[in-house]
């Protein structure tokens, strides 16, 4: 028998609100079936507006009216001090209480994480969650983790993003017994510095039980070499920004060039659907989950449209539908890893 799921949303959150995250509710119920219902929280009169033009969401959405929400520009810190009530604390509140298997919000990434970690707790000891990242690649996606919410990380933080990456590859991809590479500027065992050189060699003499493959480097993300790559949250919010500005320049490079001439635009018209395919691969990752809580809470991009926010909505159904948290607190207390104090300095969430 099949399980209904139930995802709370920001709904105001992101640059566009209702607009967007309503009609995404609708797309994910297209998906979805009749297994997921949604608790929608911000605005009611606007959120009840977009409700009325989406006739499949009747009985499935239940509005959780209010007046505060947290702004794009505003610090954790005071987000924290005035956050309670606002349509993103009540969204991963709605979690902590046990009304929803999981939280989406297109909101302030610091705030959010912030708020996620007052709220649910981590896992295990674990100090701060990280943002995870789906990389599209030849071969389907690598996770990669983290990209921004550490960025400062020594060998204990890196062999815990190892397990935490693991175990969200199986649920979100459905790889039994995924690959896992260390991030470094060369392959070699003497290149990178101390606190990689010290993760290596412990995912490297097997004690973790994880499947791992060694270093990788920066063209390897794309390439699809390992189905987990684990970095530092500085490296990884810089490779995923280069990743983001490179597809950005290469679509509109292409644009340029396919309206330059009428020979070219009638080029276009008739390759439209596989120029279609090809802008889709090229689009940035539209949710990066906060792994390491007590909790599934998904962040989707400031921008995100309609698909993207289902794509969201999507990971958080999947993280809620399988057993990854129960995993990784298993994992991490078979490493000893969870009692072990971090001496990492913890950097501010990225967006």
């Amino acid at each position: 028998m099949s399980q209904t799921f139930t995802i709370s949303i920001d709904a105001m959150g992101g640059d566009h609100g209702p607009g967007v995250t309503i009609p995404a509710l609708a797309q994910a119920v297209r998906r979805l079936g009749g297994g997921v219902r949604f608790l929608a929280h911000g605005d009611g009169a606007r959120i009840e507006a977009e409700l009325a033009r989406w006739p499949e969401l009747a009985g499935k959405v239940e509005v959780r009216h209010t007046d505060k929400t947290v702004a794009s520009d505003e610090k954790p810190a005071t987000a924290l001090r005035r956050g309670k009530g606002s349509s993103m604390w009540n969204a991963v509140e709605a979690v902590k209480q046990g009304e929803a298997g999981g939280a989406v919000s297109a909101g302030n990434t610091g705030a959010l994480m912030a708020i996620s970690k007052l709220i649910l707790r981590m896992i295990s000891d674990l100090d701060r969650p990280c943002l995870t990242a789906s990389w599209p690649t030849v071969k389907g996606f690598t996770t990669v983790l983290d990209v921004g919410a550490n960025v400062d990380c020594d060998a204990a933080r890196l062999v815990e993003f190892a397990v935490l990456g693991e175990a969200f590859h199986r649920a979100a991809h459905g790889v039994q017994r995924p690959t896992i590479g260390l991030l470094n500027v060369g392959s070699e065992d003497i290149k990178g510095h101390e606190e990689v050189r010290e993760a290596h060699r412990i995912l490297r003499e097997g004690g973790t039980g994880l499947n791992y493959y060694g270093f990788v480097e920066g063209d390897d993300l794309t390439r699809g070499v390992v189905d987990v790559v684990v970095t530092d949250g500085f490296t990884g919010n810089v490779a995923l920004k280069t990743a983001e500005g490179v597809a950005k320049f290469i679509s509109g490079e292409l644009r340029t060039a396919l309206t330059s001439t009428l020979l070219s635009k009638l080029g276009a018209v008739l390759a439209r659907k596989a120029l279609l395919a090809f802008r889709e691969r090229l689009n940035p990752p539209a949710a990066a989950p906060l792994l390491g809580l007590n909790g599934v809470v998904v962040k989707s991009h400031g921008g995100a449209e309609i698909r993207e926010f289902a794509d969201a909505i999507q990971v958080a159904v999947d993280l809620a539908r399988s057993d990854f948290a129960a995993e990784i607190t298993r994992s991490l207390s078979e490493l000893g890893l969870a009692a072990r104090p971090l001496t990492a300095v913890a950097g501010q969430g990225g967006e």
